[in-house]
């Protein structure tokens, strides 16, 4: 059990990939961080010594602090925050705790410049992959990252001239790879594969490539998507309807895949 001022690997995990996660601030030394160059999903990394600077984007969004052990260092910087009104808590066990409990870990080699506010481009007109992805990297890679969506044609040249990272178009660093789509390329490099997520995957896969026989919800998901197509004709306006059905994907793909509906008259 979790002590005062402390949260659990597994209670934030269950927050991780919400709208309800916290902010997540790195305070491992540089040497330690050498040692073991990942990075809990979402979280930033901030010199201790540097704690009493942060504003976070909102006072009312809490903070969870992790050091390598959850011990001093994010003690102290949680106890910092806590003076400035933030509502702030340790890591219990750390970094080293989170990764004895198989908890997903992204490498910092594959995190994409800029973080946070990480800029990425892709096709225009989106439809499953170009809204999934997102969902992805704001849920779990950086909650303030920024897309761009371009014509197809000038994917990669924008990508260059600008600094982003371009996905789901040939020649991409993310994108289809045989029969797996970008989302999928995209949870196996920043070592994201849960039991959730790759039960979502297999919806999102089926969806994408036609293949409805992965997963029965995947003839579902397309039609939503098709439907938010048709119904946005500004693409980031699409993303940010399309956020929330991703959002409700993930949390049945969690713990409510199991949960049936019927009519029953007189009930």
């Amino acid at each position: 059990m979790a002590r005062f001022s402390t949260i659990s690997a597994q209670n934030l995990m269950r927050l991780i990939g919400t709208p309800q996660a916290p902010l997540l601030i790195d305070v491992t030394t540089d040497e330690d961080f050498a040692a073991d160059p990942f990075l809990i999903p979402t979280a930033r990394r901030v010199p201790y010594r540097k704690i009493p600077d942060l504003v976070p984007p909102s006072a009312d969004v809490p903070v969870v602090v992790i050091c390598q052990k959850g011990k001093k260092l994010s003690q102290g910087a949680a106890a910092i925050l806590r003076t400035c009104g933030i509502r702030s808590e340790a890591l219990e066990g750390g970094a080293l705790g989170w990764a004895q409990d198989g908890l997903p870990r992204i490498p910092a080699e594959h995190l994409p410049q800029g973080v946070p506010g990480s800029l990425w481009v892709t096709r225009h007109r989106p439809k499953i992959d170009r809204i999934a992805c997102p969902w992805l990297i704001r849920r779990f890679i950086d909650p303030q990252a920024r897309f761009l969506y371009v014509p197809p044609s000038d994917v990669l040249d924008v990508a260059e001239k600008f600094d982003a990272t371009a996905f789901d178009v040939a020649g991409a660093p993310w994108s289809h790879v045989g029969s797996l789509c970008s989302f999928d390329a995209m949870l196996g490099g920043f070592g994201l594969h849960t039991d959730a997520l790759d039960r979502m995957a297999r919806v999102i896969r089926g969806a994408d490539t036609n293949d409805h026989a992965l997963a029965p919800e995947a003839a579902g998901l397309l039609a939503l998507s098709v439907g938010l197509s048709r119904a946005y004709s500004d693409d980031l306006e699409q993303l940010q309807a399309g956020l929330p059905l991703y959002d409700a994907l993930y949390r049945w793909a969690r713990d409510g895949q199991g949960e049936t509906h019927d009519w029953q008259e007189g009930s």
